[in-house]
This record gives structure tokens, C-alpha cells and sequence, in this order.
């Protein structure tokens, strides 16, 4: 059985390792290609089973979206999708949004580092708030009343 990798080739070591103990076989990798011997290969494991493990690679690594498999007898091939205009748009704006954010949390830092606010002085305000919490500790928690079942009512009226 081969694995046809094209585009997605730097991942192929990853991939022969999420691969080899679903199959129970080693995986060779070289170039663009997975290849298995399919003696080694577990007796019930056939190349339907091959690509839902692909594909499941493929969504751990967040690229499902980009990857579409088919099946050829026994031969995987994985196919890069081409985005839409649209689409690539859409990512770009996204990559933009995400630096800018990324930036903006990086000067709060600095500034949040930077400018660290000054101790202030404990005023008649402050030693209010901690009276009013000492006293609520004080207070005994409110019982709570049980609940009366069904069973309960009757042997009350009884």
C-alpha cells in the first residue's frame, strides 16, 4: 500500500508515526511517499480504514480543511485544496487580527510592568469594608429546612 503525500511531505515522519500502531506494520517514508509492505500489515486493517486514520491525522494537526483523501486500490492520495479568493482573504484578515492582538496584550504587559501602581494609604474607607466583613463572619448561617417528600406528608398527616 502507498500513502501519496504531495504537498503535505514535511509531515510524512509525523504522519508514519500516528500511523504505525493503528496499522501494526513500519511505515517507510521516502520522498513524497508512505510506503507499507502489506504482508506486516494487520489482516483486518484495509485501505477504507487507511485513509479515516488519515484523516484523522489531518484534523489533529488542523489541516483537514486543506487535505482532501482518495482511495485508488491501494494507493492513498492526499490532495491539497485551493481556497477560494474569498477564503484567502478571509485568512489574511484573520492572521491580521491575531498579530494585532498579540501586540496590543504585549504593550499591556510592558505597561502593566512598567507602571505598577503605588501603595496607598489605609483611610477610615478601607477599615470600613473590613468591618463589615468581619461582621458577616459572625453571623450564623441561615438553617435550611429540609424538603418534604410525598411520603413525608402523608406520615405528618397521619
Amino acid at each position: 500500500m502507498k500513502i501519496i503525500l504531495g504537498t503535505f511531505k514535511d509531515s510524512g515522519d509525523e504522519l508514519a508515526e500516528f500511523l504505525e500502531p493503528r496499522l501494526g506494520a513500519k511505515l517507510d517514508v521516502s520522498g513524497g511517499e508512505l510506503s507499507v509492505d502489506d504482508d506486516s500489515m494487520k489482516k483486518t486493517v484495509n485501505a477504507r480504514h487507511v485513509k479515516t486514520y488519515v484523516k484523522r491525522f489531518l484534523w489533529k494537526k488542523g489541516e483537514r480543511k486543506n487535505y482532501r483523501v482518495l482511495v485508488e486500490g491501494k494507493e492513498l492520495r492526499l490532495i491539497e485544496l485551493e481556497g477560494t479568493e474569498a477564503e484567502e482573504e478571509e485568512k489574511k484578515k484573520e492572521e491580521a487580527r491575531k498579530e494585532e492582538r498579540a501586540e496590543k496584550e504585549a504593550q499591556e504587559k510592558k505597561e502593566a510592568k512598567g507602571a505598577e501602581p503605588a501603595p496607598q494609604e489605609e483611610g477610615p474607607a478601607e477599615e470600613a469594608k473590613v468591618e463589615t466583613s468581619v461582621e458577616q463572619e459572625k453571623k450564623p448561617p441561615v438553617p435550611k429546612t429540609p424538603r418534604e417528600t410525598k411520603k413525608g406528608k402523608k406520615n405528618a398527616e397521619k
